[in-house]
């Protein structure tokens, strides 16, 4: 069953075009990588499925629904959470607070102060530390955390890993494991090509606001992948050029 279905989308900033008719479909407990270089598209486009972008032109569809002009709390109420780049946290209010603060009370699920803290043990600790005193990787799970806390059927997670160690990154997928296991559906933005290939079992490259190659991730050629992120082709001799 399709669960997200994006129809040519069309995403401005002014006169600057940054998503280019995108179109794709996520499966029922799919787990997407959405891949590309800086100013690709990719955050943008999570944006726009999320609500917090209004798009030029296409559509967004969610589980059978038009979304495409809903608000983002109403696509939360409806099971979207966006793990936003940069996390955006409370820096104030503790671990738990921030947890507690995204509880979406019509929505019922697995997902509470406590299983959240079970699935990312390193916060455990942290419990009632501010969010400002926090390392990068423990704000990272944070906010992974705080997207479960509404209970989604779809979550959008936007460069888990930018700026954290090779170690705490590890960490951080470690625990994204056992959202992974639970059947969760996931479109997630990811620069680390070879976790990106591990985790996801499809990958959607895109270039210059566009889809320029996708498929699933055991079969694409990783050769062909790395050519599609930096926009180049191969002669006949095998040389990649621009």
């Amino acid at each position: 069953m399709t669960l997200l279905q994006v129809d040519e989308l069309d995403c401005r900033y002014g006169l600057l075009q940054a998503v280019r008719g995108v179109s794709f479909g996520v499966a029922q407990g799919e787990i997407v990588a959405l891949i590309g270089a800086n100013g690709a598209g990719k955050t943008t486009l999570l944006r726009a499925i999320a609500g917090a972008h209004r798009p030029y032109a296409g559509r967004v569809r969610f589980d059978g629904v038009d979304v495409t002009r809903l608000p983002a709390h109403r696509r939360v109420s409806l099971g979207v959470a966006l793990v936003p780049e940069g996390r955006r946290l409370f820096p104030s209010l503790t671990v738990e607070e921030n947890l507690r603060v995204a509880a979406v009370k019509n929505r019922r699920g697995q997902w509470n102060v406590e299983s959240v803290l079970d699935a990312f043990p390193l916060l455990q600790p942290r419990r009632n530390m501010p969010a400002a005193n926090l390392s990068g990787g423990e704000q990272q799970a944070v906010a992974i955390g705080r997207a479960l806390m509404s209970n989604p059927s779809l979550m959008l997670l936007d460069e888990v890993s930018l700026g954290l160690a090779p170690i705490v990154v590890e960490a951080v997928y470690t625990s994204l494991k056992s959202v992974i296991n639970e059947g969760a559906t996931v479109v997630l933005v990811e620069q680390d090509l070879t976790r990106a290939l591990r985790v996801a079992g499809r990958v959607i490259c895109m270039l210059e606001g566009r889809v320029v190659l996708q498929g699933d991730s055991k079969s694409l050629d990783r050769e062909r992948v790395v050519d599609a992120y930096f926009g180049l082709r191969r002669s006949a001799a095998g040389e990649a050029s621009p």
